[in-house]
Order: C-alpha cells, then sequence, then structure tokens
C-alpha cells in the first residue's frame, strides 16, 4: 500500500470516529429554555393579580449539566406563591429524570389604602378618611387593603396614625346585629324554609356567626345578614 492511500485510509477512519462520538455525546439541556419556562409559569400564576406585575428570573449556574428534556415541567414547592421573592421547581420526567430549582422576583406595583388622617380604635372609617396609594404590593403586609369600598364603614381594633396601610384582618365589620335586638331567624334545608324571631346574644357583623335565643328558649348559632337577619342551615 502506498503511503498516499494508508494516509487517505488513516484520515477517513478518524473522521467516522469523530462522527460515532458527536452521535454519543448526550445532549445537555439549554438553561435559557428553562428560564422561559418559569418566566411563562409565572405569568400564568400572577394574570389575577391587581396592578402592574414584573418578573425577574434569576440565572442559573452554567456549571449545572442537565440532561436534555423535551417537556420540563416548572412547579412551586409547598408554601411558596408567585409573590414577592420565590422559588420555582423545573422537573424533567424522562428520558433522564432532574429537579432543579431557580429563585425568582416578582413585583406587583398597585393601589393600596391608607389612612389619611389618624384613626381611633373602634371608630367607624369614613371615605374622607382615606388615602389611595400606589407602591409594591408584595413588601407590605398580608391582607392590605386595594380598594376604599373593602374599608369604610368598618372599624378598627387598634388606633392608627394617619399613613398607615390598612390591614383587612385588623379591621371589625360594621355590626348588623347588636346584642339584645330581636332578630328575625331564617332556617333552610333541602326545600324548605321557615322563619321565626329570636334575640341576638351577641354583636356580629355581616358575615359573622351569632348566637340567637329562639322565643322557646332554644339557642342556635347562624350567620349575621343586614336587615337584623339571621341564617341557619339546617
Amino acid at each position: 500500500m502506498n503511503t498516499r492511500l494508508a494516509c487517505t485510509i488513516s484520515a477517513a477512519l478518524l473522521c467516522l470516529s469523530g462522527a460515532s462520538a458527536a452521535q454519543t455525546a448526550p445532549q445537555r439541556q439549554d438553561t435559557a429554555t428553562l428560564r422561559r419556562s418559569v418566566e411563562q409559569f409565572l405569568q400564568v400564576q400572577t394574570a389575577g393579580l391587581p396592578g402592574q406585575v414584573t418578573l425577574s428570573i434569576g440565572a442559573i449556574d452554567p456549571r449545572v449539566q442537565l440532561a436534555a428534556c423535551a417537556e420540563p415541567q416548572p412547579f412551586f414547592m409547598a408554601g411558596a406563591r408567585a409573590w414577592g421573592k420565590t422559588t420555582v421547581g423545573v422537573r424533567c420526567v424522562a428520558p433522564t429524570p432532574w429537579t432543579i430549582y431557580v429563585q425568582a422576583s416578582v413585583t406587583v406595583i398597585g393601589d393600596y389604602v391608607a389612612s389619611a388622617v389618624p384613626l381611633a380604635q373602634g371608630q367607624s372609617i369614613e371615605a374622607g378618611q382615606l388615602v389611595t396609594l400606589k407602591g409594591d404590593l408584595t413588601m407590605l403586609p398580608a391582607g392590605i387593603a386595594t380598594e376604599a369600598a373593602q374599608v369604610i364603614g368598618r372599624s378598627a381594633n387598634i388606633s392608627l396614625p394617619a399613613g398607615m396601610p390598612l390591614r383587612l384582618d385588623t379591621l371589625r365589620s360594621k355590626p348588623v346585629v347588636q346584642s339584645g335586638q330581636l332578630v328575625r331567624v331564617v332556617t333552610s334545608g333541602n326545600g324548605f324554609s321557615v322563619s321565626a324571631e329570636g334575640r341576638a346574644m351577641s354583636t356580629a357583623g355581616d358575615g359573622q356567626v351569632v348566637q340567637v335565643r329562639t322565643a322557646g328558649g332554644q339557642q342556635v348559632s347562624g350567620i349575621a345578614r343586614a336587615g337584623g337577619m339571621v341564617e341557619v342551615a339546617f
């Protein structure tokens, strides 16, 4: 065999060997695709939030080597949600199972309700005592009022200074039933409804549980409603 033919055969073998190695080398998951899947997941999770939502997806360490996955599945860990700083998991089921966690941040710029003047404990809140401000809702305590209608007519459990964001769990509803008041007890069930008179044993706002003593001396629990009515489910 001459030298030129030997070189040609050797080069061909090297080429075939390189092609075979390229075909057998495992494909790696594109981290940019993972970040896009996390962003799309959070877009769905935040679709119903009030205000302007901004998402920030954290970087994925390029040293992380993951096998290619046809359908990465984003998910929330128990207790996580699309609010403020959060963590989104991404898992692959096949062909090679793996799980990775990606840091993210959800900012929600929206309106919230605050006291325009100092509010005394127990004072009924009026529209003129409120101001609507704008800010990042994720940085405020949970349960912040976002509309004045959620607050008007209610009262604070404690005295509040001016400029304080109003939390719904610190406000009492305006009583619709007063202790000692005669009320109409409506008992309803499957296909029937009975109305009787009773006397409230406590004060309650709309939707709160109240104890009532009926004309016959029986004590029942029901849901207070406007107009001095108490609903009792049978």
